[in-house]
């Protein structure tokens, strides 16, 4: 009786350990496919508008590693990504989601970007 006690307990504490495991996240919680969305968009109406000469996006998330962008979203201080007028109407949800597409696929992550 004793042994299955001491068995069933280990059981829940172990099942409980890697649930909240599961549920730990260290990066940010926003949709990186959204993100990578406005982030295209971003520099095709700052190209409109003429202050960039691409289309595509001048920064790759794999330019930098995960603390890099994580720094650069803390501080948020954005001069590096240029088109500042796009940059100031975006929402902090859309914000949010390319801070999460750029944190996701940045050079030290497992899936770093391949392309720009």
């Amino acid at each position: 009786m004793k042994k299955n006690l001491i068995i069933l307990t280990m059981t829940v504490l172990f099942v409980l350990s890697g649930a909240s495991l599961l549920f730990a996240q260290e990066g940010p919680d926003g949709n990186k496919r959204k993100g990578k969305y406005t982030y295209k968009n971003v520099y095709k109406a700052c190209s409109a508008r003429g202050e960039v000469q691409s289309k595509t996006p001048i920064i790759s998330p794999s330019d930098k590693t995960m603390a890099q962008w994580k720094r650069l979203f803390d501080k948020k201080k954005f001069d590096l990504f240029k088109c500042s007028d796009e940059w100031s109407k975006l929402s902090e949800e859309e914000i949010n989601d390319i801070y999460s597409y750029l944190y996701n696929y940045a050079a030290d992550s497992p899936t770093p970007a391949k392309c720009k």
